[in-house]
Formats: structure tokens, C-alpha cells, sequence
């Protein structure tokens, strides 16, 4: 079963500085049909501006992780990390029993566009660590890569929780089939351009979440990038 969350029905946020769409309920957006599915409990699509950005500020028992759609977005933590993430760089963050970070356009003169999504983690108070891991767009191109799994499988970024993270870019004929095990559920989220999956037409902001299927077919991109995660079946994120 297929059910779509429409990238229209997000929830809303204009800074000024930042534009966000909420895909689970976030900060001063609630709606209690929306708390997160499985594991995943945030979907943030960030727009901030130049020069401008997240000050430092505490996290913990969280995997936080950012995926930049276009620009560039800087990253230091209580850790000792300073990065720099751009299209193709996967950064996680494994806040434990507590770290702190800020995050900032690197740009001085263009925005950046990236999704924070944030997964509970199977256990709390561990030590903090920090990942990052650049994917080009020829592993990605009409099909789906692992970028985030439980055991760092096929240069993967390591999640401490049951859930795997698929990448994919799709145009025209390219198509690309994951096979789920009967007792998983999954979540699509469209980061950009179109694409069907299952022989429904999904556009850039929607989401998708899937329960009793075991096979998810994406095709007909434009200019199309996809996520999906493969997750527990549950339906609400339980911190441990």
C-alpha cells in the first residue's frame, strides 16, 4: 500500500534568510497525523542564503543526517569536525550522548539547498561520532545506491539504527527496481524533478510512505533525484 504525502501539504517556514518545508511535524509546525514513520522522524527541505545559516546548538541521541541538492554547506561541531558538504557528499551525524554544531552556506554570494532528515537511533547515550562520504552521480545515475545502512555495507555511512538509505538519479527510459523483505516498510521522498514509482507520477517535495509491498519500481524521471528507506515496520519513531 502506497500512501502519498503531497509536497503541498508540508508544513511551512519563511526566515527570511531560511525557506523550509516540513514534511514531519518540526519546530512551530504540528499536525498529529504527521509525527515521522518508522525510524524517521524528520524531513527537512532547507533553502538558507548567503552567508547566512544555523548558529551552534546542541543535539543528542539522534542520527542527523545532510544531503545537499545545490551549493555548498558548512559544517563544525563540539567534535573538532569543520567540513564542507556539496552534491554528492552524504554527512552524518551521530549525536549521542550529546554534541553541539552550527551549519552555514559556505557561499558568500549563492543560497544552498539540502535536506536534514534525522533517524531515531536504536540506543541512547553513545559516543558521538561524525561521517562523511561523497557519492558521484554515475553510482547514482538509473540506480539506487546504499548511502546509509546499519552496517557500513558497500562504502555506506553507519547508522546505529535498523534502516538503509537508497540514492538514485532518474531521466528519461532509466528505471531501477528495490526489492523489500515482507516485514519492512519504506519511505520515498522526491528531492527533485518527477518520477513514477509503482506506476504513480510523484513530483519534487512528495513522500511516499509504503507498507506491504515488496517491490518499489522508480522510472519516467525528470530530472529526477529520489530517496528511499527501507525501515522497521512501525509506525511511529520510539526513542529509546
Amino acid at each position: 500500500m502506497l500512501t502519498l504525502r503531497k509536497a503541498s501539504d508540508r508544513g511551512a517556514a519563511d526566515h527570511g534568510w531560511l525557506k523550509s518545508f516540513h514534511t514531519f511535524s518540526f519546530a512551530g509546525y504540528r499536525d498529529p497525523n504527521e509525527q515521522g514513520f518508522s525510524d524517521l522522524l524528520v524531513i527537512n527541505d532547507d533553502r538558507v542564503a548567503a552567508g547566512k545559516g544555523f548558529g551552534q546548538h546542541p543535539h543528542r541521541d539522534m542520527e542527523i543526517f545532510s544531503y545537499v541538492l545545490e551549493g555548498a554547506l558548512e559544517h563544525k561541531d563540539t567534535l573538532g569536525t569543520g567540513s564542507v558538504i556539496r552534491p554528492g557528499d552524504v554527512q552524518l551525524m551521530s549525536a549521542g550522548r550529546g554534541v553541539a554544531h552550527s551549519e552555514y552556506n559556505h557561499s558568500g554570494s549563492e543560497p544552498v539547498h539540502f535536506l536534514q532528515i534525522w533517524i531515531v537511533p536504536e540506543v541512547a547515550g553513545a559516543t558521538p561520532r561524525y561521517q562523511q562520504e561523497h557519492f558521484t552521480p554515475e553510482q547514482k545515475r538509473g540506480r539506487l545506491q546504499l548511502i546509509i545502512s546499519p552496517d557500513g555495507a558497500e562504502g555506506s555511512l553507519n547508522v546505529r539504527q535498523d534502516a538503509r538509505v537508497y540514492a538514485g538519479l532518474f531521466d528519461g527510459s532509466e528505471s531501477a527496481t528495490l526489492e523489500l523483505a515482507a516485514d519492512r516498510y519504506a519511505y520515498v521522498h522526491v528531492a527533485r524533478g518527477s518520477v513514477v514509482l509503482n506506476g504513480q507520477r510523484l513530483s519534487e517535495g512528495d513522500g511516499v510512505r509504503v507498507r506491504d509491498e515488496q517491490r518499489l519500481q522508480l522510472s519516467e524521471g525528470v530530472e529526477a533525484e529520489v530517496l528511499i528507506f527501507d525501515l522497521r515496520p512501525q509506525e511511529l519513531p520510539q526513542m529509546p
